[in-house]
């Protein structure tokens, strides 16, 4: 599963820290800074390294990324074992060790994180972007250990969302949401480095939980470049055994 959570020039790359709070700034102002502080680029490509556990089972990975903003996420593990393709409408992947593969909705990734996820929560996930919407709703804000703290004014009636932005670039530093009625959590932890003018993810802590059942993925985005000609090869081979959801 490690696979399916991995998604300019380097020598422009330094790690970003840093910046101070404002208290009175208002949970307006926040996420509008957060969203005029978007990556800019049509295409971004490079290498992540992934560390993958789930109670006895760890493992970890050097993939592939290659990504055209809104509209494909593609990974590839060395040598072509495993490759993942995910669209607007689909996700797709394949696994040579196992010989078979996946084709379908975000149902496989919904389950997997224990949340309901789309492209755009999945690409924003990926970028330290807020994988909701803030701007449709009303927040609270706070200073909390140095970042601005966002809370719903009017509490969801299943879910339970929190955002932390940092205040030197007002990127994502935390953001969680829970349903604690079925003892599910998502939760995501960034740091940030600087590509060409562009904040973007350097490492990544995502945590998910399900009835007690802990996963913890580590993604460090290493070589990063933005803008270049790329292809997203991508076909199924003949044979291989179609994973069906339960």
């Amino acid at each position: 599963m490690v696979f399916l959570f991995t998604f300019g020039s380097c020598k422009s790359t330094k790690s970003i820290s840093g910046g101070e709070v404002n208290a009175k700034m208002s949970a307006k102002n926040i996420i509008n800074a957060h969203y005029s502080n978007q990556p800019k680029f049509k295409t971004l490509r490079g290498r992540v390294k992934i560390d993958y556990a789930n109670g006895d089972d760890s493992q970890g990975v050097n993939v592939s990324l290659r990504m055209e903003k809104d509209k494909v996420i593609w990974m590839s593990a060395p040598l072509g074992v495993v490759k993942v393709h995910i669209t607007p409408n689909r996700v797709s992947f394949y696994n040579k060790l196992q010989n078979e593969y996946f084709d379908g909705d975000f149902s496989y990734l919904s389950n997997l994180l224990g949340t309901e996820l789309d492209f755009e929560k999945v690409q924003n996930l990926l970028l330290g972007n807020a994988v909701l919407d803030l701007r449709k709703e009303k927040f609270n804000s706070e200073v909390y250990n140095g970042n601005y703290q966002l809370k719903p004014k009017k509490a969801r009636e299943l879910f339970k969302i929190l955002f932390q932005l940092e205040p030197k670039n007002f990127k994502i530093a935390e953001q969680e949401i829970s349903q604690p009625e079925n003892a599910r959590q998502l939760m995501a932890k960034y740091t940030y480095q600087d590509i060409s003018g562009n904040v973007l993810p350097d490492e990544v802590k995502i945590i998910a939980e399900e009835a007690g059942d802990l996963t913890t993925i580590d993604l460090s985005f290493r070589n990063l470049e933005l803008n270049k000609p790329m292809n997203f090869p991508y076909k199924v081979p003949k044979g291989y055994d179609k994973i069906t959801l339960k």
